[in-house]
């Protein structure tokens, strides 16, 4: 998979740009705060619907304006597809599929496969569980694209058990909240039964491959693994207690199907309601898991160095990309592997490499201050970005 043009218009800084690009390494050079990335946050966004620097769509569009326009032109193994993504400040977004009707954003999700690293993404290890569970519900969608309403249905459950929770704090709950209570318990148990199951099956498929990025990226005396920590193995918390803890369960392994995760969450809500009505929020449940990543017999957070957090976070996008090869081996339809100033921060045997498994790809988009960044080994086109464009 390659993208041949992308055209913005009033997003972020650009008023219109419009990139033609080939197969192979390309990398967009200019100094800092010039525009480089957000050539590489528009076309992530195509692929995720979501920016990994904002949390929110507002920033996207450009100072003044009332919407933003991504479009691209995509070829993917001989097919051509053609998308266009509308984002709006005040309403909802829209996308036209290869010039028909517009229609929901989320409908584009899975035609255009990205993955890209970033110097935010340290944060996957440093930075909140939050993150890392974004992570893995983005790579979750781009290989089953209907999880999106997966993760859309807990969400909104999950919005309306708190404000219930939140109505009823003070003693002001009654027999009505109470049952009312037991709907939506019912409710968030199947939703966050279909979503635990999913965020496993995902992180099941991407250890392999996070741990074959860790060991290429470094010497390999140490071995890296992912767990999934879910709310239902815990036994006690800073928060609620959850007795129950089953013997017969792997850590962040769900027991048996769905209906019986569904059970556990039933089992788990009713032990922390007096908790959940005295804070006003839910206490169990996908919102509060975490993903353990862990270096030799040490958990990478707080333990590792510098450069060792900088290539684990860089493995978890690696194996990702390795992941989405695999979950797709037609000839083409590899993912576009897209670095934002990531040499840089990288010692000279890792940028080697790097650039070694990086050159594999259909299609690779960098960006860097300078080119003396990127290693000789790499051969790229060189696009020079300028105030408001670019230039060749």
């Amino acid at each position: 998979m390659f993208l041949e043009l992308l055209s913005l218009s009033d997003f972020r800084t650009y008023e219109q740009l419009d990139v033609r690009l080939t197969v192979g390494a390309t990398v967009f050079v200019g100094p800092n705060g010039i525009g480089k990335t957000n050539i590489l946050e528009a076309m992530g966004y195509l692929s995720t619907l979501s920016s990994h620097r904002v949390s929110s769509d507002a920033p996207l569009i450009r100072f003044g304006s009332e919407r933003a326009l991504i479009r691209a032109k995509m070829i993917r193994g001989g097919q051509t597809s053609s998308l266009e993504l509308e984002i709006n400040g005040s309403k909802a977004n829209r996308a036209r599929i290869n010039r028909g009707n517009p229609g929901r954003a989320r409908d584009v999700l899975g035609i255009c496969r990205t993955v890209m690293f970033a110097p935010e993404d340290l944060a996957l290890v440093k930075g909140d569980p939050g993150i890392r569970r974004r992570f893995l519900d983005e790579l979750m969608v781009s290989l089953v694209p209907h999880h999106a309403a997966t993760r859309t249905d807990y969400e909104r459950v999950l919005k309306q058990r708190n404000a219930l929770l939140k109505s009823s704090r003070g003693g002001r709950f009654t027999s009505g909240h109470e049952a009312t209570l037991d709907v939506w318990d019912q409710h968030m148990a199947q939703a966050a039964a279909r979503l635990l199951h999913a965020r496993i099956d995902v992180l099941k498929q991407l250890e392999p491959h996070f741990a074959r990025a860790y060991g290429e990226l470094t010497d390999g005396s140490k071995a890296a693994r992912a767990v999934y920590q879910s709310s239902l193995e815990i036994t006690e918390d800073e928060d609620a207690k959850v007795g129950i803890q089953r013997g017969d369960s792997p850590p962040g392994r769900p027991v048996g199907s769905i209906e019986d995760t569904t059970l556990r969450y039933l089992e788990a809500f009713c032990t922390v309601r007096k908790k959940e009505l005295e804070r006003g929020i839910s206490l169990v449940g996908p919102h509060r898991d975490d993903i353990q990543l862990v270096l030799g017999s040490a958990p990478a957070k707080g333990f590792a160095s510098h450069g060792e957090s900088w290539s684990v976070a860089l493995s978890l996008r690696i194996g990702s990309y390795y992941l989405l090869c695999e979950d797709d081996p037609a000839p083409g339809a590899t993912p576009v592997l897209m670095l934002d100033d990531v040499f840089a921060e990288l010692d000279r045997q890792r940028r080697t490499k790097l650039a070694a498994i990086v050159s594999t790809a259909e299609q690779v988009l960098l960006t860097a201050a300078v080119l003396e960044d990127i290693p000789e080994t790499l051969e790229a086109r060189r696009v020079n970005v300028v105030a408001g464009g670019i230039s060749e």
